[in-house]
């Protein structure tokens, strides 16, 4: 079977590639694509050749092919329909961990059934949300906290619509962005620029990839408070001044990835439980806030260029297939 898909030919050229499929076997489920999503942050470092050799092998996508610079085949926000398979998935769509490219072969249990009253647009984002469920796990922020998300991406507003149900949380998305704000109202979060955040908090929760964000999270902490570090930097320097209350204040950083489920759920939650998790979290039309653009699959290399280079803005860009 003849279909296609984005490669990365080399850092900042993609192209749209033919592609063979293999005949699915017995325990394996054919799905045609309806939409994908790109991750503003990792895809476009990916595409600029921002991967440190050092983080190649970590780095790898569920099913990557090619290697890092280039060429490779990179992605992992997919929605499509099972066109063949076991019976019980035959029909249904599904989210898979899969790049860009128009329908693939993978095994049966690689795919996650989407709730009927989940959108295929919004389900897209069941990876970023899955993200921020792992991010959640590890944070373990209580009853009544006062939390700051800094940077106010894709991750940053899935992080902050779930803290949002919190009770008595006091949640604050910060971000240089002054737009965002309209963001922030429909995810139920308040909003302040970095000059206008309040301090004192029992938790930050940073995800700008910037080393003025996480500056602004460390200074935004309560005594003995933690920033929950999720950014990605790639192979940028970063630089922090740790004098201040640093010490004095007994303050923390702490990474978060969702490479691994989260120590504090791991013995109790395995990688698909986390990934169903995330699609009823999304049954919340809340998070049609962050589905701020659209292009056609053929589009995909002029798009992901100007992606990189910040001249497309929004929060998740999504690919629509002829079939969809």
């Amino acid at each position: 079977m003849n279909e296609r898909a984005f490669w990365l030919r080399e850092p900042g050229l993609g192209e749209i590639r033919p592609v063979s499929l293999p005949e699915p076997g017995p325990t394996d489920v054919l799905v045609r694509t309806l939409r994908t999503g790109v991750s503003r942050g990792t895809e476009t470092l990916v595409f600029r050749g921002g991967v440190p050799a050092s983080q190649y092998a970590a780095m790898r996508a569920p099913f990557q092919e090619g290697d890092f610079p280039g060429p490779v085949k990179y992605g992992y926000l997919n929605v499509g329909v099972v066109e063949h398979g076991p019976p019980e998935l035959t029909g249904r769509t599904v989210f898979c961990l899969y790049p860009h490219q128009t329908a693939y072969v993978v095994p049966a249990d690689a795919v996650t059934v989407v709730p009927e009253q989940v959108p295929p647009t919004r389900a897209v984002l069941a990876g970023t949300v899955e993200t921020a469920v792992n991010t959640l796990w590890d944070a373990a922020p209580l009853l009544g906290d006062r939390i700051a998300v800094v940077g106010a991406g894709m991750v940053g507003c899935c992080v902050a619509r779930l803290l949002a149900r919190f009770p008595a949380a006091r949640v604050t998305l910060v971000d240089v962005d002054a737009s965002r704000a309209d963001v922030a109202a429909a995810l139920g979060v308040g909003f302040a620029t970095p000059d206008d955040a309040v301090g004192g908090c029992d938790l930050v929760v940073h995800t700008s990839a910037t080393s003025a964000g996480l500056q602004c999270s460390l200074d935004l902490l309560g005594s003995e408070g933690e920033v929950i570090e999720l950014s990605w930097y790639g192979d940028a320097e970063t630089r922090l001044s740790l004098g201040g209350s640093f010490h004095s204040g007994r303050l923390s950083i702490r990474a978060s990835q969702v490479g691994m489920v989260s120590p504090a759920r791991r013995g109790r939650r395995s990688p698909a439980d986390r990934t169903a998790l995330a699609l009823e979290l999304l049954r919340d039309p809340a998070f049609d806030a962050l589905l701020s653009g659209s292009s056609r699959f053929d589009e995909l290399p002029d798009v992901m260029a100007r992606l990189a280079d910040g001249n497309l803005p929004g929060l998740c860009h999504t690919i629509t297939y002829d079939e969809g």
